[in-house]
């Protein structure tokens, strides 16, 4: 839409930004952020997870990232794997009462306007802190896919099946439930450890034909992985969003000159054999979200320096910035993590990037609000509501406008309502509306979001609670659809409270 409501071309106010992506990662692994203890029961676990959902709505997020393969396991119902030992205590161990975590989180965030994106673990099939592994576990089924490597037990990408079936648990995710997106980590390759080695030397003697050293060969089956797993989304939900969060530096400018301004570091091309810039370049995801976990101020890798380079590297796809929100306020050789103007002044950064907006690591972070730093978020940066990003290359058709915009005065404020709007010509309905508010004498406009009164996420029908005695308003609602395309209005819905009346003006 953007041009749903009229707004003159010299306009020069600068609004708040009317779309940004604005999520948090919510991590089950070793009981980081949900559900907060191994134990609890499913009524105690679904009380966390609802509350956590509140919390970040009303910081002001659109969007939550939650981990639902954390190590060989589910959590979820519907899995070849084993239920995870995060969940019910014991790998392999159903819940009970029995119900299905994922249907539940999802349907949970999306009455709250939040899309879910459900984030796999890649390469894990035990974890070093896993108490227990389920004779499911696929490292006890096929034991010749695996590498140990540092406590972990890990996939063999090199291997074609291995790489099928990474495929499939991803695909079955999409099929199954109504997730609005499909997210991995930065965990390909193994992190180096200190005298630990990767013993795929048999795999690569078998299928690495045609490569002349083995680190060419280890992306090249990371790149198959990747475009396997889009394919096969794509075949099942094509307008499923697919995106990828690797570690921060693609390369460093010391060894490509295509490669960031960071020296020394260590690069997910060259550390870990996930040539990230190439899924995008590709279009093989739609959105990256690189770690960018580093301060402003630290010398070989520098914040800005890595936000400048993505968004010059992010192919028209979606860039959203990794957010390290752990490292505020903690004792750290990076002293600049003391600071607490360091993320508003990162916010700041990417928003003048003119990316597409950010995803904080994590949750128990952003809970803690340490330096304050989530006071800042909002109470300034995301204190007007902003809808999600459109992606134009999966669908750039509009629904249709809402029908029969109504007004009711109650005892608690002026109730509008309104009719669905008819499918629109690629057959989508209204995922969500949006309800606008001027006074007589404003200049209607779609921009600006501190004119959003709200958005109604469930029926046709919206209170606005702060309508005031003897006060003209104009109203306007419009449609979103499941891709955030917003459609043309309906309105101006003129009324004023009058004498206990609501009169048309």
């Amino acid at each position: 839409m953007e041009s749903c409501i009229a707004q003159s071309a010299e306009t020069e106010e600068i609004f708040p930004p009317k779309r940004e992506f604005r999520a948090v990662w919510i991590a089950t692994v070793d009981n980081i952020d949900w559900p907060s203890s191994k134990n609890l029961v499913p009524g105690e676990q679904q009380q966390e997870f609802s509350a956590l959902l509140d919390f970040h709505k009303k910081v002001g997020m659109n969007a939550v990232f939650v981990q639902v393969r954390a190590a060989g396991d589910a959590f979820y119902a519907k899995s070849a794997e084993p239920w995870s030992e995060w969940l019910t205590g014991r790998q392999g161990r159903q819940p009970d009462p029995m119900w299905d975590p994922l249907d539940f989180m999802v349907s949970e965030a999306h009455k709250r306007g939040l899309e879910f994106h459900a984030w796999l673990n890649l390469n894990r099939l035990v974890h070093k802190s896993s108490t227990s592994v389920s004779a499911e576990n696929i490292s006890k089924i096929h034991p010749e896919w695996i590498l140990s490597y540092d406590g972990y037990k890990l996939f063999n990408f090199g291997i074609p099946e291995v790489r099928q079936f990474i495929t499939d648990m991803t695909v079955n995710v999409a099929k199954n439930y109504d997730v609005d997106g499909i997210h991995f980590d930065d965990y390909f390759y193994p992190y180096a450890a200190p005298g630990q080695v990767i013993q795929d030397e048999a795999t690569f003697q078998k299928y690495g034909e045609g490569f002349a050293n083995k680190a060419d060969w280890r992306r090249h089956n990371i790149d198959l992985l990747v475009k396997q797993i889009h394919d096969g989304l794509e075949a099942v939900k094509p307008r499923m969003k697919f995106g990828i969060s690797p570690f921060g530096v693609w390369r460093n400018k010391d060894r490509d000159a295509e490669g960031s301004k960071t020296f020394g570091a260590l690069a997910s091309y060259d550390d870990l054999f996930a040539d990230s810039r190439r899924w995008i370049k590709e279009g093989w995801i739609d959105y990256i979200a690189p770690q960018v976990y580093f301060s402003s101020g630290f010398s070989r890798v520098p914040y800005k320096n890595l936000v400048d380079w993505w968004t010059e590297n992010s192919y028209e796809r979606h860039l959203y910035i990794g957010m390290g929100a752990y490292r505020v306020g903690y004792k750290d050789k990076d002293k600049h993590w003391s600071n607490p103007l360091e993320i508003p002044n990162q916010v700041r950064y990417f928003r003048e990037s003119e990316t597409d907006g950010a995803i904080f690591f994590s949750s128990r972070s952003l809970r803690a609000n340490s330096l304050g730093f989530v006071d800042s978020l909002r109470g300034n940066f995301f204190r007007y509501p902003s809808l999600v990003p459109t992606m134009p290359w999966k669908d750039r058709i509009a629904p249709l406008s809402p029908r029969s915009l109504k007004a009711t005065l109650l005892l608690k404020g002026i109730e509008l309502t309104w009719e669905r709007p008819e499918a629109a010509s690629d057959g989508d309905r209204a995922w969500y509306y949006v309800i606008y508010r001027f006074a007589p004498e404003e200049k209607p406009t779609a921009h600006d979001p501190r004119r959003i009164l709200g958005m109604c996420y469930e029926g046709e029908k919206f209170i606005d609670l702060t309508a005031e005695s003897g006060k003209r308003y104009i109203y306007y609602v419009t449609a979103v659809d499941r891709l955030h395309n917003e459609g043309r209005p309906i309105g101006p819905l003129k009324v004023e409270v009058h004498d206990q009346k609501l009169v048309r003006f």
